[in-house]
């Protein structure tokens, strides 16, 4: 957990939406991990056992919540948020990412996404540390030119 917290967590947030049931969530997975102890074999796979454990734990609350909730005639009169903004610069995003070369978009994922360091991206992927940071400056570089010019590709370099 003091390893891989920030990053389940993240996982958690991802799933709910919402920091506080995000940690609950967190807590309960690895409570059922913990039970599950024993019957665990592959001790390289306790983090995709406890994400399992939240994706199943979260669908069984989802469930029951499901059971709560009851339709009505009347409206509230609180406003409700718009995640519009939020949703478009995640797919934008989602995009940007997917325009990366295999290698660049491998390593910002496993830096920012799995928050690995550059050693364990190094030791993962084979390559030197020097790789690794290299590779992610050229990413982020790439990322940032994508985002400053939105959706349209950018124009060719004389252009600019």
């Amino acid at each position: 957990m003091a390893d891989r917290g920030p990053a389940l967590l993240r996982a958690a947030t991802r799933l709910t939406r919402d920091r506080g049931e995000a940690e609950d969530l967190l807590q309960a997975a690895l409570a059922k991990t913990y039970l599950a102890w024993d019957r665990i074999t592959d001790r390289a796979a306790i983090d995709g056992y406890v994400r399992r454990a939240m994706v199943n734990t979260q669908i069984s609350w989802w469930r029951r919540r499901k059971l709560e909730i009851y339709p009505t005639d009347e409206l509230p009169d609180r406003p409700v948020d718009d995640h519009t903004r939020r949703s478009e610069l995640h797919d934008a995003l989602g995009r940007a990412l997917r325009r990366l070369p295999e290698r660049q978009r491998l390593t910002v994922m496993l830096r920012y996404y799995e928050d690995m360091s550059e050693a364990e991206i190094a030791r993962v992927l084979g390559v030197s540390i020097g790789t690794v940071k290299s590779t992610v400056s050229r990413a982020m570089s790439k990322l940032r030119d994508d985002f400053s010019w939105g959706d349209e590709p950018p124009p060719p370099p004389a252009a600019r």
